[in-house]
Parts: C-alpha cells; sequence; structure tokens
C-alpha cells in the first residue's frame, strides 16, 4: 500500500501529537508573547464593563487608535477575523459584491465570512503580490442590474500576507480610492500588519487610512498583545459595527486587563518591528544561498519570507518536522512551500539558531 503523505505544518493547522520544546517559533507572528512589562501593564489596568462603556483602559485603547489612524471613532475586537468581517457587514447589503486581491485573507482565511454574514460574496482580482491597481479593479467593478450585483466594497490588506508581506505604496491606495468614490464604492483596508508597513515606509498610518472609510489594526501580531483588534471609522459606521459585535458575541466585560496590552504595546513595540524586518532579509539571503531553494518574492519588504524547496528533492511537510526536531517551528502550506515570519520573540541568536538548523536539515 501507497504510505500516507505526513501531514501538512501551517500556521492555522497545529502539529498533531507531542512536539518538541520549541527555541524558534517562526510560524506565525502571532505566536509572540506578552513581555513582563505588558503583563504588569495588565495585572495594574483600571477595568469595568466593556459592554456597557465603562472600562477606562478600553476606551483610551480606542481613542488612541482612532487618533492613530485619523478617524472618528473605534472599536475594540477580540480578533482580525472578526473585524473584517463586521466591517463587510455593515458596508454591504445582501447579494453585493467585494473586490480583493484573490489571495487575500478574506478569501482565504476567513470561511466564506462575508458570505454567511453578509450575504455577500468576494470577487477575486489576479494582481502581483496581493497589490491591484485601478485597471484591475477596471474589469471587476460592476454597477447594479438585474442581473449584475453591485460592486459595493473594495478591501486591501496591508500588509500583504500571501504577497510575502507585501507594501500597498500610499500612491496605488491613494488611485484605488479615488476610483472606488468617483464609482459609489467603499475602501476597508484589512490592517492586520499595517503597522510594519508605516515603520517600513516612513508613511503614517493616518496617511494610509486617510484612503479607506474603515480600517483595523491588529494588537496580536508584530505587536505582541495576546489577544484584540481594533476597528475604525466614521462615528455612525461604528455605531452599526457595534450593533454587528453583539450580534457576533464579541462583547466583553472587564476588557481592559487585555486592552492595557494594547496601549502598552502601541507606546513600546512599534519602532522594534524594524529589526524583524531586517532579520527576515537577513534569513531570505541565507535561504538564497541554499542548493534547491527558491524565495517565491524576492523583495523581503517586512517580516514575512515564503520560500519553494521543490528543488531541494524534500517535501515542505517533511523538513518542518525534521525542524522541530531542533526545536525550530516553520510552516509549511503545501508540498513544497514554507513561510517563516520573524516577530519581537525571535532575537538574532534565534535567527542564527534557524539558519543553522535549517542547513542542517536540507543538508544531512
Amino acid at each position: 500500500m501507497p504510505s500516507t503523505p505526513s501531514p501538512v505544518v501551517s500556521p492555522d493547522s497545529p502539529v498533531s501529537g507531542a512536539m518538541p520544546a520549541l527555541r524558534v517559533d517562526l510560524v506565525s507572528d502571532t505566536s509572540t508573547r506578552p513581555c513582563h512589562a505588558m503583563r504588569q501593564a495588565m495585572a495594574q489596568a483600571p477595568v469595568g464593563d466593556e459592554q456597557l462603556g465603562e472600562d477606562p483602559s478600553v476606551n483610551a485603547l480606542t481613542a488612541r487608535v482612532a487618533d492613530l489612524l485619523g478617524k472618528e471613532a473605534a472599536l475594540f475586537l477580540p480578533s482580525g477575523t472578526m473585524a473584517n468581517q463586521i466591517a463587510l457587514a455593515v458596508h454591504c447589503d445582501r447579494g453585493d459584491a467585494i473586490l480583493a486581491a484573490r489571495n487575500s485573507h478574506i478569501i482565504e482565511y476567513e470561511g466564506a465570512g462575508a458570505a454567511v454574514f453578509a450575504g455577500a460574496f468576494v470577487m477575486g482580482i489576479d494582481c502581483q503580490d496581493g497589490i491591484f491597481g485601478v485597471e484591475d479593479l477596471e474589469t471587476q467593478w460592476r454597477s447594479q442590474r438585474v442581473k449584475t450585483p453591485r460592486s459595493r466594497v473594495v478591501s486591501v490588506e496591508q500588509t500583504s500576507n500571501l504577497g510575502g508581506g507585501s507594501i500597498w505604496p500610499l500612491e496605488v491606495l491613494q488611485d484605488v480610492s479615488r476610483f472606488a468614490r468617483a464609482h459609489d464604492l467603499v475602501m476597508h483596508m484589512d490592517g492586520a500588519r499595517l503597522m510594519n508597513a508605516v515603520v517600513e515606509s516612513g508613511v503614517s498610518a493616518r496617511d494610509y487610512a486617510a484612503t479607506c472609510d474603515s480600517v483595523w489594526l491588529d494588537l496580536s501580531k508584530g505587536l505582541g498583545c495576546p489577544i484584540g483588534s481594533v476597528l475604525a471609522g466614521s462615528q455612525a459606521f461604528v455605531d452599526q459595527a457595534n450593533v454587528w459585535k453583539h450580534r457576533f458575541g464579541g462583547a466583553m466585560r472587564q476588557a481592559g486587563i487585555v486592552a492595557a496590552a494594547g496601549l502598552y504595546a502601541l507606546e513600546h513595540n512599534i519602532d522594534p518591528l524594524a529589526h524583524d524586518h531586517r532579520r527576515a532579509r537577513t534569513f531570505g539571503a541565507f535561504l538564497k544561498s541554499l542548493d534547491g531553494v527558491r524565495l517565491i518574492h524576492e523583495k523581503i519588504q517586512t517580516n514575512l519570507v515564503f520560500f519553494d524547496v521543490s528543488g531541494t528533492g524534500k517535501r515542505a511537510p517533511d523538513i518542518a518536522r525534521s525542524l522541530l526536531d531542533h526545536g525550530v517551528r516553520i510552516g509549511a502550506s503545501s508540498d513544497t512551500r514554507m513561510r517563516a515570519v520573524f516577530h519581537r520573540d525571535v532575537d538574532d541568536g534565534g535567527l542564527d539558531l534557524a539558519m543553522k538548523a535549517v542547513s542542517h536539515v536540507l543538508c544531512e
């Protein structure tokens, strides 16, 4: 009988069975853990009933993010997926179409939530590195007719995850935004790694967010918080988003304990994202030196490194499992494709250990 292939080790599927002690976890920047100072801030946070609007730490966080993004108001939520789905539900009527990159998070990783919750569907746009322009939009945009769904939302992802952590240039966002407004479209930004783009490009979060009607900021990736995202927009948008938050069961009680982590992160954890980018580029240069390994995105802009191992003669899931024996975890999303994500819990020593482990596994 043919042997059963090893399961894929991916950012979205935990490894089954006992796992060796991890020394370097590159499977995702969601692997970050709150540092001691962040835990102290959480322990000391003033709290109240978040659902009633009485938690001072939550209120401080949402005010801080609204100001950071240049929006009237903001809403604290448990996750980024919830932020995306709430925004789409507010913006769309049933039967509307959402325009997004074909490899976007709302298509690949959110369980068809737009169809389930908003009654809308997503039209994927083929584009380079998850970034599309006005010409791409023009091929997909539809006005509402008897047999044609109305294009309603343009969704962009900053940075583009499956685009290799690519940064949307501000001028491209501005062009897309002008097209959207001229055609009665709403602009939404999935800002899961927005601050990575800010640190690398030097463009402010406010300037990026100005191109969009709604935008959210993830706290639990590179910023190192244990949970949370903040969705921002006009006061009218946030009021409607709060209705959907309750429908989704996202209302919380003394949520200031986790909101305090977000306040700490915004104060201390933004600038260090530059170190993650530097280490990602160092790792990418190392991979390019290995026989049989190819970078999927030659230009590494932020903290994500995608690479192909088909030339090594080994399957990516097998490589991932061998790396675990060395205390290093890297995700394998197919037989040939892998992703390494750098974050604040991986220092230069961790980078060095990861490179040694990859070299050993691929050369053994």
